[in-house]
């Protein structure tokens, strides 16, 4: 069996590259800060920011009863622009995905560190994995890319009256959410490279074609004692004394 394992250290940092990135998008998933809303009248926003996310909108206020003040966002919403609905839906793929991602990362190392048995399936699990990283990355950088963008051109959002917030405010800014993807999403494409470029498994592999041992005069014992067994038709030798058991003593 090809030993392997010596082949595999950057797939393995990619592994724990990716567990760190799910781990980074799911709290980009979770955060509220997508957009930050800079609004003029404080009367009822105190703070004068507000925090813009994909699931709720929230702000602090010391005029309403609650402190805290969040309005949830659904994807069924008609006045949330496109992009929000969006990123909630490809968040969530990229949560699944990347969980998959890590579980066929994981399968692979183990065939690659751990497994002595049949490696046939191994390119197989080592290309699932990267696509699955590659696809993360990407489901979460398109909905990152999509809002700040909406940012920087300052794009208005026609809330509903409970939410207290107006239509455009004073000025946006990138929240920390955006920056959380960003490297989270930098770190799936990166670990997903590292294991669509790992070719020492099936080159190795490539090498090492199947024997057949059980005919041992067609196998890798064709040599040495079986030498000259092979050399016989059918391996028959009855009839044949052994010359070493020959002497002029026996009468």
């Amino acid at each position: 069996m090809i030993y392997l394992a010596h082949t595999a250290h950057w797939q393995f940092l990619g592994l724990m590259a990716g567990v760190l990135a799910w781990i980074l998008t799911m709290t980009t998933a979770g955060l509220n800060e997508w957009r930050l809303w800079h609004v003029a009248d404080v009367s009822v926003i105190t703070s004068g920011v507000a925090w813009v996310g994909i699931w709720k909108a929230c702000f602090y206020s010391h005029t309403l009863p609650i402190m805290e003040n969040c309005q949830s966002i659904s994807i069924w919403d008609h006045f949330a622009p496109a992009e929000i609905p969006a990123a909630q839906v490809l968040m969530m793929l990229a949560v699944i995905c990347g969980l998959a991602g890590n579980i066929s990362g994981a399968v692979a190392m183990r065939m690659v560190y751990f497994s002595v048995a049949d490696r046939r399936n191994i390119r197989l699990v080592f290309v699932l994995a990267g696509t699955l990283y590659v696809l993360t990355g990407m489901f979460c950088l398109v909905p990152l890319v999509w809002n700040m963008s909406s940012v920087m051109n300052n794009s208005t959002i026609d809330f509903p009256p409970e939410f207290h917030l107006p239509a455009a405010p004073v000025r946006q800014q990138v929240g920390s959410a955006i920056g959380v993807g960003i490297i989270a999403s930098i770190l799936m494409l990166i670990s997903g490279l590292h294991f669509l470029c790992y070719r020492y498994a099936w080159q190795a592999l490539s090498s090492d074609s199947p024997r057949d041992t059980r005919d041992p005069c067609h196998g890798i014992w064709t040599e040495g004692a079986l030498a000259q067994k092979c050399e016989l038709p059918n391996g028959d030798n009855h009839g044949r004394d052994n010359p070493t058991f020959h002497s002029e003593d026996i009468p």
